[in-house]
């Protein structure tokens, strides 16, 4: 993926403030920032039970090879 350099991304952020206002700037980073924390925890749950149930599968094949 390409990265914008920094005057593609002063022209983003300008094209922001125009279209959402200098006011509601801070109310969207605010849940651009929640969205985010929500996203990663979900992900960390999943992983937790990914990894749960590679570990009950585990001591299945244990408890089958004794």
């Amino acid at each position: 993926m390409i990265m914008p350099g920094p005057t593609e991304l002063l022209v983003i952020f300008f094209i922001i403030i125009l279209l959402f206002g200098a006011s509601k700037l801070p109310e969207l980073a605010r849940s651009m920032g929640s969205s985010i924390g929500e996203f990663k925890k979900a992900q960390k749950e999943s992983d937790l039970i990914i990894n749960q149930k590679s570990d009950a599968d585990l001591l299945k094949d244990l408890e089958k090879d004794a």
